[in-house]
């Protein structure tokens, strides 16, 4: 029986699962801390997915890795990182990102180029602060990789084996200088963010073509990043859209045609199949909830029941919930905002309920900017750490108005890795036919006056305080 491991490189931690590679049944699974801050040793996830996958990947068949996506990796000829990788949650290259959407004459050409106009999370945001405030790295700078291209060549033997970094489509669409409807580089916009500097990058896999092999044989497939991961992990179709609440969140849906959107709310990514994956991302999501928690005193368990106690709209409590700044809307400078106290709403259900809507209200603005490229959304899959609280389902399908389902737990972005790895491992056309998840289905509801509500004081809100 041929295995397969599919391994998810997210910031907080890795995550690995060994699966049946012909049906997909998870067989062995391991999970091990990343190290926490924005900028953080690469060999801290090398060490971390030895960790997790100690015992178990030395096994398998094939492998692949769902990473992170945006992080910069810069290495020397050696190979050896130049400093401490940039993570996608690193903001101080905000304006690095409205100096290159000036500088290139404005959003639309950014959008028309590779499908995303840069924010403060994009790479080539990165490179150009890295040039500008850290020019004697940039110039040791030989390569520049992504995180999960990073460990894909560590797992293909890294720096002096002769293994070549390499990338797939899906994670290059994440860069800023590789184009997702040309299918190439745009190393233009590479030289322009890094002041003419033009380091090696990874070669870009088709996405069922193999990367290389461990020390072990296994076959190393692709790789991807950890959104497309999810996408493929989950086996979403037509018309459904995924609203993944981590660390970040983020919405997307799979589209047949890339897209480019001027406003730079949506970003015009490759999927990991060969088709594109439409994504638009927040900073805050499970934090919002995580954070809430903590200030009452409490867990998030019983956090849950707090905000099921508390009526639709929290009493007017509105929670605008950019407890770290924000990417979209892009306001990389703000902060958190409680509006709406009066003595008769602050009490813990509503603080609570305020922070479930407050969350699912961002994401409802992002399944509305999805719609606006074009994009049926009949159904929302609702996943992610967050999705797992009793009130975050039933409060969304009011705030989304519509249909929502939410498999049971399960890690989708290292299932999604797995099956590429199966995938390549097949050699076959197409992804393997893997069974979907069981699902808690919530239907839309009937009258949907309570979330129009919801939504519309949170819009006032926002406006009140950003315009």
């Amino acid at each position: 029986m041929p295995t397969v491991a599919g391994v998810d490189s997210s910031t907080q931690s890795c995550k690995v699962v060994v699966c049946d590679a012909e049906t997909g049944r998870i067989l062995h699974r391991g999970r091990a801390p990343h190290p926490e801050g924005t900028e953080i040793p690469p060999d801290g996830w090398w060490r971390a997915l030895r960790t997790a996958g100690e015992g178990l990947v030395e096994q398998v068949d094939a492998i692949a890795v769902a990473g992170q996506q945006h992080g910069l990796v810069t290495v020397d000829e050696a190979g050896r990182p130049v400093r401490d990788a940039l993570l996608w949650n690193d903001t101080r290259s905000a304006q690095a990102a409205a100096d290159l959407v000036a500088e290139f004459g404005g959003a639309r050409n950014w959008a028309d180029a590779v499908g995303t106009v840069p924010v403060a999370a994009i790479t080539v945001a990165k490179l150009r602060w890295l040039a500008e405030h850290e020019p004697d790295a940039a110039d040791r700078a030989a390569a520049v990789m992504l995180p999960h291209d990073w460990l894909t060549w560590r797992l293909c033997g890294g720096p002096g084996t002769g293994a070549e970094p390499v990338t797939d489509r899906g994670d290059a669409s994440g860069t800023g200088y590789w184009s997702p409807a040309e299918g190439r580089y745009r190393k233009d916009l590479l030289g322009r963010a890094f002041a003419g500097r033009t380091p090696a990058l990874p070669t870009v896999l088709e996405p069922a073509e193999p990367a290389g092999r461990t020390q072990h044989g296994a076959l190393v497939a692709a790789g991807t990043g950890d959104n497309m991961g999810a996408a493929l992990g989950l086996g979403i179709g037509p018309a459904d859209a995924v609203i993944s609440l981590g660390t970040s969140g983020t919405a997307f849906a799979v589209s047949p045609r890339p897209t480019a959107d001027a406003t730079g709310a949506v970003a015009g990514f490759a999927d990991a199949t060969g088709q594109f994956l439409p994504l638009v991302c927040t900073l805050n999501a499970a934090r919002v909830l995580n954070s809430t928690a903590r200030l009452l005193g409490v867990g998030l368990e019983e956090l849950d029941q707090l905000a099921q106690q508390a009526q639709p709209g929290a009493q007017g409590l509105v929670l605008l919930p950019y407890l770290d700044g924000e990417r979209t809307p892009n306001l990389p400078n703000a902060a958190g905002s409680l509006l709406g106290m009066r003595n008769a709403n602050m009490n813990p259900p509503n603080m609570a309920r305020a922070a479930v809507e407050g969350m699912l209200c961002a994401m409802a603005d992002a399944l509305d900017e999805l719609r606006g490229q074009g994009l049926a959304v009949n159904r929302v899959v609702l996943i992610g750490g967050a999705a797992r609280a009793h009130a975050v389902g039933q409060v969304a399908a009011h705030v989304f108005g519509s249909p929502v389902s939410v498999p049971q737990p399960e890690e989708y972005v290292a299932l999604g890795a797995a099956r590429q790895a199966a995938w390549a491992l097949s050699g076959a056309a197409e992804p393997p036919r893997w069974p979907l998840a069981s699902a808690m289905e919530i239907p839309s509801p009937a009258d949907g006056t309570t979330g129009e509500r919801i939504r519309l004081r949170y819009a006032e809100a926002r406006h009140a305080l950003y315009g």
